[in-house]
């Protein structure tokens, strides 16, 4: 969804992905690097920076934005803020972001996409790297974040997809197999080849 697998050989993708109800993210004339401002991305293992907290988060806003340095101490609290990482990291905004934890790594590295104000996260196994209680506590931020902005999580963990989604999708080898609302995928799925998945016949 944010075209990096044009960076892949041997991709094909076919059909249109519409943002906004209007912008075709597949035609070949759209620009990347707004699209990637528009759309961000969570990896399974957290990847901060090797720079500090503070830098990590305004990297983004570097790039795309001329912005000053009180409206940058502005950004980089209320993203810190927005993942419950500001009472913590306050006061080591300079220390180097890869001494986190790996739960507050992958905090940091969502803070870091907030800053620059995405309308959508795209979170590749965002916690597939994480014990079970900073896996609760991500699902949580998961579900405060959707106030704010559209995630789209990629998880091969069926109980967290039915725990953290309004929505399902289910793949098989690169086709779209089904969408709907999650009840509806995990309880009463209309394509045999999910209901078979849900119930474990294969997988």
């Amino acid at each position: 969804f944010n075209r990096m697998n044009d960076l892949a050989e041997g991709i094909r993708m076919t059909g249109e992905v519409l943002l906004d109800n209007s912008t075709n993210i597949l035609a070949p004339e759209t620009d990347l690097v707004e699209l990637r401002k528009k759309v961000g991305m969570v990896f399974q293992r957290p990847n901060p920076f090797p720079l500090s907290i503070y830098e990590n988060i305004v990297f983004g806003l570097r790039i795309h934005t001329t912005p000053n340095k009180y409206s940058l101490d502005e950004i980089v609290q209320k993203s810190l803020e927005s993942v419950l990482l500001w009472d913590d990291l306050k006061d080591k905004l300079n220390r180097p972001a890869l001494r986190l934890s790996l739960e507050q790594k992958q905090r940091l590295c969502i803070a870091r996409l907030l800053a620059v104000k995405p309308d959508v996260l795209l979170m590749d196994e965002p916690t597939s790297s994480l014990d079970p209680q900073s896996t609760n506590r991500i699902e949580d931020l998961i579900g405060e974040l959707t106030h704010q902005v559209t995630i789209i999580i990629v998880t091969h963990n069926m109980q967290q997809a039915s725990r953290v989604s309004d929505n399902t999708a289910f793949f098989y080898i690169g086709n779209l197999i089904e969408f709907n609302k999650t009840t509806k995928i995990f309880t009463n799925p209309d394509q045999k080849r999910t209901e078979e998945y849900i119930t474990g016949q294969f997988g």
